[in-house]
């Protein structure tokens, strides 16, 4: 993409950072925010000026938790490509080799204004393989990644155990479950150390195993685990096994977080809530709610909105927010959550998040509030280029 400079002008712009609420400009060049506050003046060369005319401005939307371009609209098994349901550890497997940017749906959620997302495996295996972060717009998934990996999905609960029922062999029972996450760890944990010492004593690198070796940023603290926890209990093994291998994790779904929202809160971790819309389809989400994300923020935990896509349109991701809104999340979490939260949870707030000097220039101009039931883009930007939006129709 060609950026140039850009300002936009008269908006009511919702940092996400220190700086709160501004009604000013924002100037970008180069792909990057420049300043952000009232009134920028000066003289530029080859400038593009935006007129926001008191709409809402916010950072590009994130979702750290989806399968978008993993699990195609419009189309059965060919466009399948989010579980690899063979082996219970499949943790050597790459989102970025099953994401397709072609898929509507990736064009939908851009429209929308989503512009980053952390996308891959599904929840079928306990170690489904790595989630890759990436920007929404391209022809090219390697010219759309942010990071790769940046985390490592696990599941706990119903979806493994279902699975390898059916399959007739373990996990098929909570404990199961459990055991196969220990044992991978436990063997990733020998793999890194034989080549630490062999490396550390001169010697030739046992042979490579691609299954271990992508274990090892989880086990060095690069990357966390992505753990797919529903019911309370999965909750508290996770975040068990997290402690014992001290190693990071992000509870995802969260969907029986408000029952024990004081236990959350003080493990530390952060809750990837949703997709709380829709039917209870299995005994574990018979708690899901719209005020999980509200109750869980209240207790002091970082709280993030999923929308699982394709589980709802990635689209969908600030309806989510709103209604989480709607049912106690406090109005400005409700933004945090689907900008400055995710991208904080993701390791990637240094970028993208917040409007700030500095930082990547994805901007979303509103024709009205975000979470209000008709409010869509007017323009979307990403690292300083018009993308998308109602005014370029």
């Amino acid at each position: 993409m060609q950026s140039k400079t850009l300002l936009i002008k008269n908006g009511k712009i919702e940092t996400m950072s220190a700086q709160g609420c501004v009604e000013g400009d924002i100037l970008i060049q180069d792909g990057k925010i420049v300043q952000v506050g009232g009134n920028l003046s000066g003289r530029f060369d080859d400038v593009q000026v935006i007129d926001a005319e008191g709409h809402y401005i916010t950072p590009g939307l994130v979702e750290a938790h989806s399968h978008v371009g993993m699990w195609e609209s419009s189309i059965g098994f060919e466009g399948e490509d989010s579980n690899e349901a063979i082996a219970p550890n499949t943790a050597w497997v790459r989102g970025i080799d099953g994401f397709n940017p072609n898929d509507i749906a990736v064009h939908e959620a851009l429209a929308m204004g989503v512009i980053t997302v952390a996308t891959g495996p599904g929840s079928a295996n306990v170690l489904g393989g790595s989630f890759v972060a990436l920007k929404l717009y391209g022809d090219c998934v390697d010219d759309m990644i942010i990071q790769d990996p940046i985390a490592m999905k696990c599941a706990f609960g119903e979806n493994p155990k279902r699975v390898y029922n059916y399959q007739k062999k373990m996990p098929t029972t909570r404990m199961g479950t459990a055991a196969v996450l220990r044992e991978a760890l436990v063997q990733a944990q020998s793999y890194m150390q034989k080549h630490e010492q062999a490396a550390a004593e001169g010697k030739p690198a046992p042979d490579r195993d691609l299954k271990h070796e992508a274990l090892v940023p989880v086990l060095r603290g690069e990357i966390p685990l992505k753990a797919h926890v529903h019911r309370a209990d999965d909750i508290f093994t996770a975040i068990r096994i997290a402690k014992e291998f001290g190693i990071r994790i992000t509870l995802d779904h969260c969907t029986e977080g408000h029952l024990i929202a004081d236990r959350v809160a003080a493990c530390g971790f952060p809750a990837i809530v949703g997709p709380s819309f829709g039917h209870r389809s299995k005994f574990e989400l018979k708690e899901k709610s719209f005020t999980t994300a509200g109750i869980l923020a209240r207790a002091g935990v970082k709280v993030a909105i999923t929308t699982d896509a394709n589980v709802l349109p990635q689209s969908s991701l600030p309806l989510m927010a709103a209604m989480a809104v709607s049912e106690g999340l406090d109005a400005h979490e409700g933004l945090r959550a689907i900008t400055i939260n995710p991208a904080e949870i993701l390791g990637l707030d240094a970028r993208i998040g917040s409007l700030e000097a500095g930082k990547d220039a994805d901007v979303v101009i509103w024709n009205t509030h975000p979470f209000a039931i008709d409010g869509k883009p007017l323009y979307v930007i990403v690292d300083g280029c018009l993308v998308a939006g109602t005014k370029l129709s």
